[in-house]
């Protein structure tokens, strides 16, 4: 008999160092029952798709978790299949700050950026 093991497989989506940060200042200030934030791709937008970041208070059952420095990072299990490989990025300047996402699975955008189609 052989033993198997399991290796653990890549997080869907990648947190640069700013992402990370920002999610520990999110929880920070977060409510009091807040376990963490999560990343979904509710349907909205020109292109169908967006990219929305709230506080979760509570894991579902097929979520994506990622630990970080700061906090936990949920990944909405339906939307995982829409972000395998991206990078999220937390990136300000003199007139705004937001997330941002390289997303190898979009296969076009909206002109303001703000939705995605896969």
């Amino acid at each position: 008999m052989t033993e198997t093991t399991l290796r653990q497989r890549p997080a869907a989506v990648s947190l640069t160092p700013a992402a990370e940060a920002r999610v520990a200042a999110l929880m920070a200030q977060a409510p009091a029952d807040a376990i963490g934030v999560k990343l979904s791709t509710p349907r909205r937008g020109c292109s169908g798709l967006a990219y929305s970041v709230d506080y979760v208070s509570e894991e579902a059952p097929f979520d994506e978790k990622i630990v970080t420095p700061g906090g936990t990072f949920y990944i909405d299990g339906a939307s995982v299949l829409y972000l395998v490989g991206s990078t999220m990025d937390w990136r300000e300047d003199d007139f705004a700050a937001g997330f941002v996402f390289e997303n190898p699975n979009a296969k076009g955008a909206c002109g303001c950026g703000e939705s995605f189609t896969v």
